[in-house]
């Protein structure tokens, strides 16, 4: 769908993917969906949970992102006028639905996150809607580790695998072909491999080298000076040593999306903080204030349960495994004028 915006990023110019009628598209995308959170829930040990699209401003609960994206906020009446957000991501709230649900180490929660970025920059992976599977386990705190982050990863990468593989099967041609395995790489050593890239530049030239990446450690600074990336400071460990005294116990999974010649994020994961790694990546950005937020003094006061977790997407998955060009060939949303013109120019059917 058409309407007037100005963020937007330059289409890159390659061919449309094989065609499927609109039905035969609708019917892959709830295939892929279907199969890929069944997967999903087996191999991490899941259970379906329904999940809010707005929260109270000022309970500390949404996430903040890189620190610079605006939630779509209004006043409701029916509330006394309280102020309430749309999601950012469920990053926090699951923690908190562990704690009331009182799951033990080794279960976890499933959920379909929907959310409004405002301040996102449209382009072919990005859209002002999100849909994404937000997942998150309990675990012993003696289990914050790389080693238990790395089993959740294969855990992921194996679902991914065999919706794949059924995609394959239903629509041969269509879905790319993956390795075997993911590689585990830390951004130190990304950097220390590729000095003279800029991060995305290295990550593109890893995942096109390798297919599947997880890249860890992501939110803190590398020895060059500068973070990988941004984190928020209060729901991944991003500032923990993590192996060979890199800093790091979460990361992202980063495919090579043949279409777009370019690295393809499919999720953000990792252990989440516990009361020390909070207060520290707190001082670290400066905003020790959060502390007295709702959701952050119950963590500093160990009333949430240690846990692991992370966002997939829903439809950057059905976007890969189906060889579209753009978001807007899998998912309903809004685009300028001269985006959507371009995208009917490349053959491009926006939903």
């Amino acid at each position: 769908m058409k309407t007037q915006a100005t963020k937007t990023a330059v289409l890159p110019e390659y061919p449309a993917a094989p065609a499927l009628s609109p039905l035969a598209l609708e019917k892959a995308l709830d295939l892929i969906k279907t199969q890929f959170a069944a997967q999903l829930a087996d191999e991490l040990n899941l259970h379906k949970v329904s999940a809010p699209l707005l929260v109270k401003r000022g309970s500390g609960l949404n996430d903040d992102l890189n620190g610079s994206e605006r939630p779509v906020h209004f006043a409701a009446p029916a509330l006394d006028h309280q102020t309430l957000e749309i999601v950012h991501s469920l990053a926090k709230w699951k923690r908190l639905k562990l704690a009331r649900l009182g799951l033990p180490a080794g279960q976890g929660i499933l959920t379909n996150m929907r959310a409004i970025r405002a301040d996102e920059v449209l382009s072919s992976l990005h859209s002002l809607f999100v849909d994404q599977w937000d997942w998150e386990k309990v675990i012993r705190p003696e289990e914050r580790s790389l080693d238990v982050l790395k089993d959740a990863v294969r855990a992921i990468y194996r679902a991914l695998l065999a919706t794949a593989a059924l995609v394959d099967k239903e629509l041969p041609g269509l879905a790319p072909q993956l390795p075997h395995e993911i590689t585990f790489v830390h951004t130190e050593d990304l950097q220390r491999t590729y000095p003279h890239l800029s991060p995305k530049q290295r990550e593109d030239a890893i995942a096109k080298a390798l297919g599947a990446v997880f890249l860890i450690g992501i939110g803190g600074r590398l020895q060059g000076g500068e973070p990988h990336d941004g984190r928020a400071p209060d729901y991944d460990d991003w500032s923990s040593p993590s192996v060979g005294g890199y800093q790091g116990l979460n990361g992202d999974i980063l495919l090579w999306n043949e279409p777009l010649g370019r690295a393809f994020e499919l999720s953000s994961m990792g252990i989440r903080v516990d009361a020390g790694t909070l207060q520290r990546q707190l001082a670290i950005r400066g905003c020790q204030e959060r502390a007295a937020l709702p959701f952050h003094a119950a963590l500093l006061a160990g009333e949430l349960p240690q846990t692991l977790g992370g966002g997939i997407g829903q439809s950057r998955l059905c976007m890969f495994l189906l060889g579209r060009r753009h978001i807007g060939e899998v998912q309903a949303s809004l685009w300028p004028d001269q985006m959507a013109d371009d995208c009917v120019r490349k053959g491009l059917q926006l939903l």
